[in-house]
């Protein structure tokens, strides 16, 4: 290359000096053929030295950015937004809902009052058009945090038994909350038709009927306040609970509650339940999935223990137990607070073991709605795609400092081949 440049420089010192070239236009072609090839030889020389260290590189090799394990709304949303940012993404989904018995899902904006299945169907078609997401339905029955939590190994079962295991940098728990119902005859046989937990979620579909409560004293009494712009005409069946450790509890909880229920007209209902019987299906048959129905006119009878005197209702607003509907977090080594996945609301929902998300009513944020699960579902997507970014961004300006020394030898060979007065000459110093 060296040679090449210095013909040149020879020809360019004749021509300047006035001697007739013995060369003519074809040489004049064949001139800046050779110094664009000088140049271009340069360039191929350096490119490979340049791009040799992998400053690209992800921080962590996996096989997916991240795994999110649940199909309900919050894993939905977590899903949709790490693919909004092109992360390579799998859900994983059992099938198993919490909101699956309830006829309709409400206050959802866009939405309000479709079917769960349709709500889950209309997001997994939009999802799927983002080409970095697998959907796929499957049972996750081991999470292995790898190497200080830098990645994790997931394993699964696929329909047809078929096992399965993959790599991903981020776990995301979406697993959700399951109710543990009483074993009472009716409450589980119509538990989300009829009977319900949330006011929100199914209360104007039965506002201005008559409902009862289900729940122990103290909370059948503090749920009234709750529920009083739907309904007035309300029986508090406590099943037992009304004694005078529970007043005393009530009392501490809400001072001054026999007064208020009293100005309410407000029952109380402490014989022992037997069954809840239904006498009228409030569900519009064969209605489109994608439409609400309102209202929706149950009707049920309960029945006591001591056989005596039952009671109508057209609906019922209860408050049960629930639990981790998996053990997947916990077997990982997530803490838990109380029953919640223990997530830190400043980081982005992450638990105690860092790389792994807990979001929708799993978590210990206490909140149990389809548009707070959404939230915090894009929010984990949010946090867990810059703090991979961010672990990226560290690894990549590790490795370019490994390029110093041979940067060190590439400016050698530049001082070399860039003699000062050459024609080809681009400054004394190499940039990369």
């Amino acid at each position: 290359l060296r040679a090449d440049s210095r013909q040149a420089n020879k020809y360019l010192k004749t021509v300047r000096a006035g001697s007739p070239p013995s060369i003519g236009l074809a040489s004049d072609k064949f001139l800046s053929k050779m110094i664009l090839s000088s140049i271009f030889s340069i360039f191929f020389l350096v490119a490979p030295a340049v791009h040799s260290a992998p400053i690209i590189e992800p921080a962590v090799q996996a096989d997916y950015d991240a795994i999110v394990i649940g199909g309900g709304p919050a894993g939905l949303a977590a899903t949709s937004g790490l693919a909004r940012v092109r992360r390579n993404v799998l859900l994983i989904d059992s099938g198993d809902y919490r909101n699956d018995p309830t006829r309709h899902a409400h206050d959802i904006l866009g939405f309000d009052g479709v079917t769960p299945a349709w709500l889950r169907f209309a997001a997994r078609k939009q999802i799927s058009d983002y080409g970095t997401v697998d959907l796929v339905n499957g049972t996750v029955t081991e999470v292995q945090p790898q190497k200080n939590n830098t990645f994790f190994k997931v394993r699964a079962t696929y329909p047809g038994d078929k096992s399965v295991s993959f790599t991903t940098r981020k776990v995301v728990l979406a697993t959700g909350m399951r109710d543990i119902l009483p074993s009472t005859t009716g409450i589980a046989e119509n538990w989300g038709k009829g009977i319900y937990w949330c006011p929100w979620c199914d209360g104007h579909e039965h506002a201005d009927q008559d409902l009862g409560i289900l729940a122990r004293l103290d909370s059948a009494v503090t749920s009234v306040r709750e529920i009083l712009t739907l309904n007035t005409d309300i029986v508090l069946f406590v099943n037992g609970t009304d004694t005078p450790a529970n007043r005393n509890i009530t009392e501490g909880k809400f001072p001054g509650w026999e007064k208020y229920l009293k100005l309410l007209n407000v029952k109380i209902e402490n014989r022992t339940l037997a069954s809840i019987t239904r006498l009228r299906d409030g569900a519009t048959p064969f209605a489109d999935p994608s439409l609400p129905t309102h209202p929706e006119h149950d009707l049920f009878q309960v029945d006591f223990t001591d056989k005596k005197d039952p009671i109508l209702r057209n609906a019922f607003f209860a408050d049960f137990l629930s639990e981790q509907r998996s053990k997947v977090g916990q077997n990982a080594g997530v803490q838990l607070y109380g029953n919640k996945l223990a997530a830190d609301g400043a980081g982005g929902l992450v638990t105690n073991i860092p790389g792994i998300f807990a979001i929708g009513d799993a978590n210990s944020d206490n909140v149990t709605n389809i548009p707070h699960a959404y939230f915090s579902g894009k929010r984990t997507a949010v946090f867990l795609h810059v703090q991979i970014e961010r672990e990226n961004s560290f690894a990549q300006i590790a490795a370019a400092g490994k390029r110093d020394v041979g940067e060190d030898k590439l400016q050698k060979l530049w001082t070399r081949m860039n003699e000062p007065g050459d024609v080809t000459h681009a400054g004394d110093k190499f940039e990369a």
